[in-house]
């Protein structure tokens, strides 16, 4: 077959569903798309056939699309009813007489993304005041050493390699850490002065948080244009940008920077309030190089919520951090190590194990925050077909995908009664990238499954949504 020949067969293959004046032509032929590209593959969901594709073979950035080979790799592997454990205790001997501990109250993490989290606010209620209560009944009134976080469960690299500086300090870029707390975002509240003067810095939540901050913002127009620059483990950051003029006060979310040392010092202060001594100062086994303990007697545990209600609110709301933590938990279930590269090999496993080539796959993170991710819309749809045809809890998966219109990330997008409730769908978006993929049922009663992924489009964002929206309906109405 010659090259005119492929072309020709390539071409009528392409316009079975669109005409050459159709929506999805004339997206493309849009000026904002002069420079992007497009990767559209649509597939039958009840025999997988072809339907249309659209250069589904090029790999393009994904953004949070990519959380579905991640909610899915850890669905299949470690089950819906997996749970994280965090346990607390204490080392050495307690003084019945005195209520003295001559040893260190240990907090050991368990890998859990959501201790603490809004999110699962019922689950946990007020663990840390729970805490104080279990070690003030188990008879300690003084404490001949410290409040230690063990956070040993994952390495001490919680922010992928690949990451953007301009990413890591702001909520949506926390790390993964072996003890995380309250989705590891703090938040650091502004004052707008009278005058000229820049925002200044007036609190923190929690106030444990509190690190050192070069102040570069300023107050002007009505968006929210302000960035925290800070890394992991560090005392000192930057605030950059600019913030709304609006109101007297404002939040600026950023990522925590130590959180199990902030775990450890919340609750040394918590029970230096309920009349406990501690001698030493609150630390972490990163700092105090203690990995192991000759006595330990447990307190309490808490469980995480089952895996599928974590998963849920991963892809409900596009929380990278839990899928950065799912990633390194398959990493130290499966490979012994709680690496985000030893998470990577388990998914790259995962995906041959569907019978797929991982060919065309670059994956530098579980959440697709990088800029380096790369995927074709072909293989993520071969992805949700096998979820759907194959998956042990396709349902768990499923139902993880936020109703458009409703829910989540794509609340405020996807309203038109057409697209109804069996349209579910997971969305990524990052600077110039576009891109959802998920399931829906043609008004004939014919279920699909769709991906698309648009790069480097030079108009507005609303455009480009607003066209995938038209599209995504035509093939409703005329399939």
């Amino acid at each position: 077959m010659n090259r005119t020949t492929i072309f020709l067969t390539l071409l009528l293959n392409s316009v079975v569903l669109f005409s050459q004046d159709s929506i999805f032509y004339s997206f493309l032929a849009n000026s904002t798309m002069e420079h992007a590209r497009v990767s559209f593959s649509l597939v039958d969901a009840g025999n997988g056939e072809k339907i249309f594709e659209h250069d589904s073979e090029i790999s393009l950035i994904p953004g949070s699309v990519l959380k579905l080979l991640t909610t899915a790799a850890a669905l299949e592997i470690l089950g819906p009813d997996h749970r994280f454990r965090t346990i607390i205790g204490y080392t050495g001997k307690i003084n019945g007489r005195t209520g003295t501990l001559d040893g260190d109250i240990i907090i050991t993490g368990g890998g859990d993304p959501c201790l603490g989290s809004e999110n699962f606010r019922q689950h946990y209620g007020e663990f840390a005041d729970n805490w104080i209560s279990e070690i003030n009944n188990a008879g300690i009134k003084k404490i001949n050493g410290r409040v230690i976080t063990d956070d040993s469960y994952f390495d001490y690299h919680p922010v992928p390699a690949k990451w953007l500086w301009e990413d890591i300090g702001n909520y949506y870029g926390a790390g993964a850490y072996g003890l995380s707390v309250f989705d590891n975002t703090c938040e650091i509240l502004l004052a707008c002065l009278p005058g000229p003067s820049k925002p200044v810095v007036i609190g923190f939540s929690p106030e444990e948080c509190r690190i050192d901050y070069f102040n570069h913002l300023s107050a002007a127009g009505t968006k929210d244009a302000a960035y925290v620059f800070a890394a992991p483990y560090t005392e000192t950051g930057s605030l950059e940008g600019t913030i709304p003029a609006s109101g007297p006060e404002f939040i600026l979310k950023g990522s925590i920077a130590d959180p199990p040392l902030l775990m450890a010092r919340i609750i040394d202060r918590k029970l230096k309030e309920s009349g406990t001594e501690i001698t030493c100062p609150p630390s972490t086994t990163r700092l105090t190089g203690k990995g192991s303990y000759e006595t330990f007697v447990v307190i309490n545990e808490i469980l995480s919520p089952c895996l599928k209600d974590i998963i849920e609110v991963t892809n409900h709301k596009s929380i990278n951090l839990y899928a950065e933590h799912l990633l390194k938990e398959m990493g130290r279930i499966c490979r012994g190590k709680g690496t985000s590269e030893s998470g990577l090999e388990v998914i790259t496993g995962f995906i041959e194990g569907t019978g797929r080539d991982t060919k065309g796959i670059f994956m530098e993170d579980g959440s697709g925050l990088s800029l380096l991710n790369a995927i074709s819309s072909e293989q993520v749809v071969a992805l949700l077909t096998y979820m759907k045809r194959n998956g042990k809890y396709f349902k768990e998966f499923y139902s993880s995908f936020p109703e458009a219109g409703k829910e989540g990330t794509l609340r405020n997008y996807f309203k038109d009664p057409l697209f109804g409730a069996d349209f579910k769908v997971k969305s990524g978006s990052m600077t110039r990238v576009r891109s959802y993929a998920g399931y829906l049922t043609a008004l004939s009663g014919k279920e699909l499954i769709f991906c698309i992924i648009v790069n480097n489009f030079n108009g507005s964002s609303g455009l480009t949504v607003s066209y995938i929206e038209e599209i995504l309906k035509d093939i409703i109405r005329n399939q």
